[in-house]
């Protein structure tokens, strides 16, 4: 055997052996992915009934929070009527109950003095 023919089956060695060592790199990521596959197909699986539900729950809050604030427009309304009404009394009632005791007063203080000899 010649030194040329020594190179030769060190060099056809070597290629096997990284033909060899390729194949189980391809094999080992062929079943990486196929794992990450799955992976992905469960966590898409689990995913989409629970987005779904999250759908229905922001949408029952935005129908809660459309009746809460039709609620506060209403309070607020009966708010501003009621202190309205406040006023109106206070104006109508306020104004002549207080002329009233002040003739009362009047009167009182000048019976008083009617009636000191």
């Amino acid at each position: 055997m010649s030194g040329g023919d020594v190179a030769a089956v060190i060099v056809a060695v070597a290629v096997v052996i990284v033909a060899v060592g390729m194949v189980i790199v391809l094999y080992s990521a062929s079943r990486t992915i196929t794992t990450a596959r799955r992976a992905v197909e469960d966590v898409h699986q689990a995913a989409v009934p629970l987005l779904a539900d999250a759908h229905l729950a922001v949408r029952k809050a935005t129908v809660d929070l459309e009746r809460v604030d039709a609620l506060l427009t209403t309070a607020e309304s009966i708010a501003g009527t009621v202190d309205s009404a406040t006023r109106l009394a206070h104006n109508a009632v306020g104004s002549p109950v207080v002329k009233v005791i002040a003739t009362g007063a009047g009167v009182a203080k000048a019976w008083r003095r009617f009636k000191r000899p």
